[in-house]
């Protein structure tokens, strides 16, 4: 995988939810990764419906208090949690909320979970049953470490020496993944597994052992994430659907209750609410 340089960190307060936000300069040095630093107003917690998105999402908390992950296997209180790329319905709360997001492509998940995405289960579940002792050692680390710089500098260090260690995807299945990403999962399975020589069968088999989602639900779920961000700014689901690649507005409702659970409308606000 690629490196870049970490930059400096700016940090800023969001003038309307009172969340302060860091994030590095540049990005993080591996390709498909973006990090950032959250802290919540003291006065208020976090309350949150997981919405599905073209990432593995690692949350790595430093308070003192634990977030509680509701989902249909329970009730469970979690120090530091990743989701799946498509984890199913969850609700995540906490209270004084300080923690280090990572957001992961595919191929970056592969790189650095030390397991192929597929194998998250489709869930929320804890950091610490993927790292072991490597989980709370590094949120030890950050939770020591004086400012939000020396925070990202070392969640970056900690991920680039889990990737130098970790064998890399199947190049075929990274190009295949990039390209549903590059046209907003506007893409034939035949045609994506033709233009590698392969059988569609066998990028079917070899993408979802890798990624954790067959070529056309990845799809699916990119178009469904341009679709989120679309009805979260404020436009119409009739102009969602047509500027996204659904056949109709019934088929943007379909796939929004297929992912979210809910409908265009109601994602909308949550998308608008989270943002």
């Amino acid at each position: 995988m690629q490196r870049h340089e970490l930059g400096t960190v700016p940090v800023h307060r969001g003038a309307a939810n009172g969340w302060e936000v860091a994030r590095p300069l540049g990005g993080a040095s591996l390709d498909g990764v973006r990090m950032a630093g959250f802290r919540g107003p003291t006065a208020a917690g976090l309350d949150l419906r997981v919405v599905p998105q073209p990432a593995v999402v690692v949350v790595i908390g430093l308070g003192d208090d634990p977030f509680t992950v509701e989902s249909p296997r329970g009730r469970r209180p979690l120090r530091s949690l990743v989701a799946s790329l498509s984890p199913g319905p969850a609700h995540i709360r906490g209270e004084r909320v300080e923690c280090v997001e990572v957001l992961l492509s595919p191929p970056a998940a592969y790189a650095v979970l030390g397991v192929a995405p597929h194998e998250l289960g489709g869930s929320v579940t804890g950091l610490e049953d993927l790292w072991g002792l490597d989980e709370h050692g590094l949120r030890e680390q950050l939770s020591d470490a004086p400012t939000w710089q020396r925070r990202l500098t070392l969640t970056d260090e900690f991920l680039l020496k889990r990737a130098a260690e970790a064998p890399p995807m199947s190049p075929e299945v990274a190009a295949a993944w990039d390209t549903i990403v590059a046209r907003r999962g506007r893409v034939r399975v035949g045609d994506l597994a033709a233009s590698f020589g392969w059988s569609r069968k066998r990028l079917w088999s070899r993408f979802t052992s890798q990624i954790g989602l067959t070529p056309k639900r990845a799809a699916m779920l990119v178009r469904f994430d341009h679709a989120a961000r679309a009805l979260g700014a404020g436009q119409s689901a009739g102009d969602v659907a047509l500027a996204c690649g659904y056949a109709d507005q019934p088929h943007l409702h379909r796939d929004v209750l297929a992912l979210a659970g809910c409908t265009p409308g109601a994602l909308a606000a949550r998308t608008a609410s989270a943002g």
